[in-house]
């Protein structure tokens, strides 16, 4: 059976079920992971982004996560608990190499009050991630094109965030010159890559324990905090 079809199939069976399952389903890997659930109206907010990033991603590879369990306690999940660890007073957020949206679209959802950049080279993803914003009503925009152009234009974000960008230790480090002083940087990734991404950005950054990922005994999300210049 082709992928086409089987994504027909699939979305044929979840209109069988009803999107409530989805976000039921959503609610038991939260709850595995000792998250609190989502209430019914963000649950449905979900449950269109999944809807959109599997018809979406039917055509163009957003994710080699193709399964909905996979998308769910693996993308959904981790960028959830992303959004709910990052401080509070965050104004601007900075998703660096956003791809499918992970964490952004998540934070836009969860964090309505942080208005979200999703940075994006590739022109397809950015175009998926255009009508998510859209479809989603989310309080976020697009940056189509590569980070280093954001540091020409001396933007500045009150957190940056990334997670397995291709060159992540040279992400990590424009990442860094992004985040205003005082401002803050969360890096998803593993607990043996960590130690070097953090070294990285220099000693401008204090960084905090990092947040085991539930499930798993290697991805871990790191917060580190820019020191105030002067």
């Amino acid at each position: 059976m082709s992928a086409g079809l089987k994504q027909d199939r699939f979305e044929q069976d979840g209109d069988k079920r009803g999107l409530g399952a989805i976000q039921s389903r959503l609610n038991e890997f939260l709850a595995k992971a000792g998250q609190e659930s989502v209430d019914s109206l963000l649950g449905k907010r979900f449950e269109d982004y999944l809807s959109l990033l599997l018809r979406w991603n039917a055509r163009i590879n957003l994710t080699a996560i193709r399964d909905q369990d996979g998308i769910l306690a693996r993308h959904f999940v981790e960028s959830i608990v992303c959004a709910r660890a990052l401080p509070a007073g965050i104004g601007t957020l900075l998703d660096l190499g956003s791809g499918a949206g992970f964490p952004g679209i998540p934070i836009a959802l969860c964090r309505p009050e942080i208005a979200v950049t999703l940075a994006e080279s590739q022109g397809k993803k950015a175009a998926f991630l255009q009508e998510a914003v859209r479809v989603l009503a989310l309080r976020a925009k697009v940056h189509s094109g590569r980070a280093e152009s954001l540091l020409e234009e001396f933007v500045e974000y009150d957190c940056v965030v990334l997670r397995g960008v291709d060159r992540m230790s040279h992400a990590v480090k424009v990442a860094s010159q992004l985040v205003r002083s005082g401002g803050w940087l969360g890096l998803m990734t593993t607990v043996d890559a960590w130690e070097g991404l953090s070294a990285a950005t220099g000693e401008e950054f204090s960084w905090r324990t990092a947040v085991e990922f539930p499930g798993s005994e290697s991805r871990v999300l790191a917060i580190g905090v820019r020191q105030n210049s002067g």
